[in-house]
């Protein structure tokens, strides 16, 4: 008999470690790439939404800021007690002539307004006083009025806080709701 051939052995190569290693790296090296430029595009894109916003990365900063601050601080609104009508006998230059006045005051909280209502008598005096010592000629113009507020602010704070400093003064102003002379 003829010698029986023997079949010769199949050789199957499995993916060598080498190469699963270098396309693991590859795939690994173009993910990084990737997040990268994706990275640099938000980067630039929201560079250029705030300089569009605004000219100078300043104003943006300085808004920014702003904008936080307004959100820590609670904004406060603002407390006003109306004092009753005035009516006093001005100085006479051109005989008799009369004031009526109605005001109301801005005060810093409710302590301080319950505190002008406590005072409103010696208020109310101490204004009449001031009120009846002016000459129609002085209260008709616009700087005339001002002076007026600003007299009485200064009257009604010394009143209620006689050792306030300037900005921590209990009143902030005094409004004219009213203001008739005749």
């Amino acid at each position: 008999m003829a010698k029986e051939a023997k079949p010769e052995p199949v050789v199957v190569e499995a993916a060598s470690p080498r190469r699963s290693k270098k396309l693991l790296i590859i795939i690994a090296a173009a993910l990084v790439l990737l997040l990268v430029i994706a990275g640099g595009a938000a980067f630039l894109v929201m560079k250029n939404r705030a300089t569009q916003e605004g000219e100078d990365g300043a104003e943006v900063a300085t808004e920014t800021a702003k904008s936080d601050k307004k959100k820590t601080t609670k904004e406060v609104a603002p407390v006003y007690v109306a004092l009753d009508a005035f009516t006093v006998n001005l100085v006479p230059e051109n005989g008799d002539q009369f004031l009526q006045l109605m005001i109301s005051v801005e005060v810093k909280d409710l302590h301080t307004g319950d505190k002008l209502k406590t005072y409103t008598p010696k208020l109310r005096n101490n204004i009449m006083l001031l009120l009846s010592g002016k000459k129609a000629a002085e209260l008709i113009t616009k700087e005339g009025k001002e002076t007026l507020a600003n007299e009485i602010r200064g009257l009604i704070n010394q009143i209620l806080d006689p050792g306030s400093a300037e900005g921590e003064e209990p009143v902030k102003e005094v409004l004219f709701t009213s203001f008739i002379i005749q």
